[in-house]
């Protein structure tokens, strides 16, 4: 197996900060999601970026990919024990447990790789306290806990629900179908926790899978915390004399009145309309905008250049 080069994976320098690289795996992640992207590639490059992440997110296991990595490379493709190894013999507590780089070739080796790093996806708890800190024969270890992103409407957030979804096991890349239970009310960075449908451990229970909410954006709304934005289109007769206007929100359509001598950028709030927050709700703010005709009728323009001739306001001042 060839050594894998987990900065170049996530497209980040070694010197990168843990917040760079969480931003550079979550960028990778959203685009090469199965889910997502349907290109026959895009499964196996998203469990590469999960492998590398599982690694370099964790400031122990970085550490040790960052002193040990170079000597990997011809290590794994060898299978002979990295320089200054030779001959090292690991016990884990008797009863035939333990191996040694001698004798146990490419498969001693690799067992102490993924004893070094834990899988590729990860070990809950890190190392444990070193190397001893794996008990005798047979200790089970759990699962990590795994995180996805899941992508939500805003309406899916705002009522909640059931959501089928399919995710790819990071271990196999066998896919698997799960229910996910939304909250009503559930917001952008929020996470679901799916007990049990994490990594596997070996002998130990599974991790926990986390979905981190992503709403996507709404062709009509802009939230903005509690409250929701949108814009509403209204004739210069309407502005001017005031009228009526229908406004979509989350829950059907509502009739606005709309104040004479308005201009655009006038808002209007729709108290309790926006987004659940607790007991209460957000305010839906809808914003004026004027938009007049692209053609005029003849009789149009006429009727306009009377209103202009007539009119005394100066918009300019």
């Amino acid at each position: 197996m060839e050594y894998k080069d987990y900065y170049a994976t996530l497209g980040v320098k070694k010197e990168a900060s843990q917040d760079e690289i969480q931003k550079a795996y979550r960028k990778l992640a959203r685009k090469y999601h199965p889910d997502v992207n349907k290109d026959p590639a895009a499964e196996a490059r998203f469990k590469e970026i999960g492998e590398a992440n599982e690694v370099l997110k964790d400031p122990e296991k970085r550490k040790k990919y960052d002193q040990y990595g170079s000597a990997w490379n011809s290590a794994r493709q060898t299978g002979a024990p990295p320089p200054g190894w030779e001959g090292v013999r690991f016990d884990f507590g008797g009863q035939g447990g333990g191996f040694d780089f001698d004798q146990g070739g490419p498969e001693g080796f690799s067992s102490f790789f993924d004893m070094l790093f834990g899988s590729g996806a990860g070990r809950r708890g890190g190392f444990g306290g070193g190397f001893g800190g794996f008990g005798g024969a047979g200790a089970g270890r759990e699962g990590a806990d795994s995180e996805a992103t899941l992508p939500l409407t805003l309406e899916e957030a705002v009522h909640g629900g059931t959501r089928e979804i399919s995710l790819a096991d990071q271990e196999t890349g066998e896919r698997k179908k799960l229910s996910v239970k939304i909250p009503a009310g559930v917001r952008s960075g929020q996470k679901i926790r799916l007990a049990g449908q994490g990594s596997r451990g070996r002998g130990g229970q599974a991790g926990n899978l986390l979905l981190k909410v992503e709403i996507v954006p709404h062709p009509r709304f802009k939230v903005e915390g509690s409250d929701l934005h949108t814009t509403v289109n209204v004739a210069p007769w309407e502005a001017a004399l005031g009228g009526e206007a229908t406004v979509e929100t989350l829950n059907g359509d509502v009739r606005v009145k709309i104040p004479h001598g308005s201009s655009s950028g006038r808002r209007i709030r729709l108290r309790g309309k926006g987004l659940p927050h607790g007991a209460e709700r957000g305010d839906l703010i809808a914003e004026l905008r004027i938009v007049v005709p692209e053609e005029l009728s003849p009789r149009e323009r006429e009727l306009f250049a009377e209103l202009q001739a007539e009119s005394s306001f100066k918009p300019r001042g």
